[in-house]
């Protein structure tokens, strides 16, 4: 997978020679000598991942890395710290600052080009769900970039798959200051709990006795419910070719044994808030989805998505010569309701009447608000005289019990005139139908309201 990699060192010929090999990989390669003009090439967005030096005069690496991390435009860029420090606490300091990998030079080139490919892997993953997001913008949604970027990775919910005891418990004892922690030591067990349950993360030893791990590692990857959990490998060093292996096929990250506490706390922290900057990002793209389709007060589909939907099912039922009906409901003396109550009276009035057209639908039926206090339903496979009953059942319902306002502290009489149409042999469109049951409607306002009056015949 080729990706543009930033190289920020301030020593040329280390520049050099990472570019030198990144490029034989067929990496994209953007150079930097400072922090600063690392920040700003990030900004601009002309880096996937970035490999930081920590050593640097001015501002050094630490510092770029919790820069980068805490800007919402490059917050999910990911950050290799690349370094000549070796201690633990140099490694912690690096993934506290954000850093989702910490690699001691000299560096071990399959090790290198497995993380840069495993990350940009992880990063393309929600590029597009980021381009999404921001779109959303347009439509009044807070910015989304911002809200995923506050994330903690605290308090997420971490499933534990270890089969030694003692293990466990240590592992678990210093999670489950930060975390809800739930051990599994039966990998079979492990992936049915996966699926059922709500997790950010899973850890996974590599040692399970008489399974690979590595097959858990797969599987969690691989299916719908669990492909969006962090997962993250616990192995020897002597596990290196499978480590590099579970990082192909798409594991997170790992830990080395003996397995350092504060190193645990740091990488959990870290793939629990990466996987809930995505789902924050999805859910934006969910929200934003949903508000080009849907009216916001009654949450009833809204005109445009009716106008596209409707001409479909026309085509269809006259493709299949299946019946197709219409009904056009409109809340009679809708005027008054907000002259004489007010406009948040009239926006209950318009959620309430929305539920009881639900109420009285199938799945099947488009629903939608075409504009005040109109609401149209088309009815799939249904004949004149079968919209005609569900017509009747819809005005029942709306008249038989008075609207709540206020918060429920007053209630007024609510009823409705719908007007009946069905597609004729004729018709070359939807409009036509619609037509019909607009007429219709006029005259069941005109006739004395709160009524059903179907279309005229051929």
């Amino acid at each position: 997978m080729s990706a543009r990699v930033l190289i920020v060192d301030d020593i040329i010929t280390n520049v050099k020679l990472l570019e030198a090999k990144l490029s034989a990989e067929y990496f994209g390669v953007v150079t930097a000598l400072n922090g600063l003009e690392a920040l700003a090439i990030c900004e601009r967005g002309e880096a996937d991942i970035v490999l930081l030096d920590v050593m640097m005069p001015g501002m050094n690496g630490f510092e770029v890395c919790r820069r980068l991390k805490s800007e919402a435009t490059t917050a999910h860029i990911p950050v290799v710290m690349v370094t000549a420090l070796d201690q633990p606490s140099d490694r912690l300091q690096g993934l506290d600052a954000g850093a989702d990998d910490f690699l001691t030079k000299p560096l071990d080139d399959t090790a290198l080009f497995a993380r840069v490919r495993s990350l940009v892997r992880l990063k393309s993953m929600t590029d597009e769900l980021r381009n999404r997001a921001l779109a959303s913008r347009r439509l009044g949604i807070a910015d989304p970039l911002a809200a995923a970027a506050l994330e903690t990775g605290l308090n997420g919910r971490i499933l534990l798959v270890e089969d030694r005891p003692s293990v466990t418990e240590r592992l678990q004892s210093a999670l489950s200051a930060f975390h809800s922690v739930e051990v599994e030591p039966d990998p079979h067990q492990a992936l049915v709990r996966a699926v059922e349950g709500e997790f950010d993360s899973v850890l996974v030893s590599l040692d399970l006795k008489g399974h690979d791990g590595l097959r858990l590692c797969s599987q969690l990857r691989s299916l719908e419910r669990t492909r969006n959990i962090s997962v993250l490998m616990m192995g020897e060093t002597e596990d290196r070719a499978r480590i590099l292996r579970g990082l192909e096929i798409g594991a997170h990250d790992f830990l080395i044994r003996p397995i350092d506490r504060n190193e645990l706390l740091a990488r959990v922290r870290t793939q629990v808030r990466r996987k809930r900057f995505t789902e924050k990002l999805r859910d934006s793209v969910q929200s934003s989805m949903e508000m080009a389709v849907m009216d916001q007060l009654t949450g009833l589909h809204n005109r445009r998505f009716m106008d596209s939907r409707m001409a479909v099912m026309f085509d269809e039922s006259a493709l299949r010569a299946r019946s197709l009906a219409m009904l056009v409901l409109d809340v009679d003396h809708f005027k008054v309701v907000n002259d004489s109550w007010g406009h948040d009276a009239g926006d209950e009035v318009l959620r309430e009447f929305a539920d009881r057209v639900r109420a009285c639908t199938r799945g099947i039926d488009l629903v939608a608000r075409m504009g005040g206090e109109e609401v149209v339903v088309v009815l799939p496979d249904t004949t004149l005289d079968a919209a005609y009953a569900v017509a009747e059942r819809i005005r029942e319902r709306v008249e038989m019990e008075p609207f709540a306002i206020h918060n429920n502290s007053n209630a007024i009489p609510v009823t409705v005139s719908i007007g009946v149409a069905s597609r004729r042999a004729g018709d070359v469109s939807s409009a036509e139908m619609m037509k019909r049951a607009d007429d219709a409607v006029y005259r069941a306002k005109a006739s004395g309201r709160n009524r059903v009056i179907v279309a005229n015949a051929a």
